[in-house]
């Protein structure tokens, strides 16, 4: 039973009833201050589930920072079962100079479950599972694209496992993608701990993109109605249920120069369609660059320069295509709860 009488986050004790925000001691900058990562955690009256809802693990990662503020504003968040930890900024280090990177230039999203006496990534790491992760029962984990890559709304998740299939199925997103388990990833160390744990990607790094948003408000409260958090609501639209891709895979730049894009995100792709056209700087040489497969393009690099080798499209690849559009068509729908 993780959801106890007293919960304890760093050197705060928070019962059953109470809401406050934490300011989690994290290491010592140069100038002997202390960067704290900021917590809100909301414990109903009753028991039940403990979930913690994170974003910017990558600091320049922003949409889910949104998000969880948006999500903390609700006045339903007041009459929860269980417990609710919610963490905006992980990476309080890059998040402050915009950078998807700690200061040493590792990846916080390739440091877990971390080590007291590791790099500064592996710290952090550590006192984030310590203090969060391992007192939850269910977690989920909002991303953007990386720097000048754009995502379709998209869960990522270990879809063979049940009770994480069933989650990625309540959040609702347009589109959820089987995707197998990066060693050193929050995601690899919570499902270590038999905590199911949902990835949530959508838009760009620093940039707010309203879509993207929504529904992910939007998921995080469906989450939380199916694990019983929140009563349960009928749906008035079955048509948002999420559909899955087993597969996909990124289109590189067969040659260096710049492109012209002929597809946009969320467009459907056939086999050998020509995604965009590569030329110098005169425009005399051109490449084209070709699909290899039929699908959606749920990724896609924002900068029309490229070298030769560099992803340029995420293509993903379903089984009922003509669903996966429909759901497309829902994306400028009204997602607020």
């Amino acid at each position: 039973m993780k959801d106890k009488e007293v919960l304890v986050i760093g050197k705060e004790r928070i019962g059953r009833g109470e809401r406050t925000i934490i300011n989690l001691d994290t290491v010592a900058m140069y100038d002997y201050t202390t960067l704290r990562i900021p917590i809100e955690v909301v414990r109903g009256k009753e028991a039940g589930p403990v979930l913690f809802i994170s974003a910017a693990i990558h600091g320049d990662e922003i949409n889910g920072v949104e998000i969880i503020k948006r999500l903390m504003k609700k006045k339903f968040i007041k009459n929860i079962k269980g417990t609710l930890i919610a963490v905006p900024i992980v990476n309080v280090f890059g998040y402050n100079s915009k950078s998807r990177y700690l200061p040493d230039r590792r990846d916080l999203n390739r440091s877990f479950p971390g080590s007291k006496k590791g790099s500064l990534a592996s710290r952090i790491a550590r006192i984030f599972m310590d203090e969060v992760v391992k007192k939850c029962t269910h977690g989920i984990d909002l991303h953007t694209g990386a720097i000048h890559r754009t995502n379709l709304p998209q869960v990522r998740a270990c879809l063979d496992d049940s009770e994480t299939k069933e989650l990625a199925d309540e959040f609702g997103a347009p589109i959820s993608i089987h995707s197998n388990i990066r060693d050193g990833s929050l995601r690899d160390a919570a499902r270590k701990l038999a905590i199911p744990t949902l990835l949530f990607e959508g838009g760009e790094a620093l940039r707010y993109n309203e879509s993207s948003i929504k529904i992910g408000v939007r998921g995080c409260v469906s989450v939380m109605r199916s694990i019983n958090m929140l009563p349960k609501v009928v749906s008035n639209n079955k048509n948002k249920k999420t559909i899955i891709a087993r597969d996909s895979y990124w289109v590189r730049a067969p040659h260096s120069g710049s492109f012209v894009s002929s597809k946009k995100l969320g467009d459907e792709v056939q086999e050998n369609e020509v995604l965009a056209t590569i030329s110098d700087p005169f425009g005399k040489q051109r490449e084209l660059v070709y699909a290899k497969t039929g699908g959606i393009v749920v990724g896609m690099s924002m900068i029309p320069l490229v070298n030769n080798g560099e992803a340029m499209f995420h293509i993903a690849t379903f089984k009922n295509l003509e669903r996966a559009k429909k759901n497309l068509s829902l994306l400028d729908a009204d997602y607020d709860e």
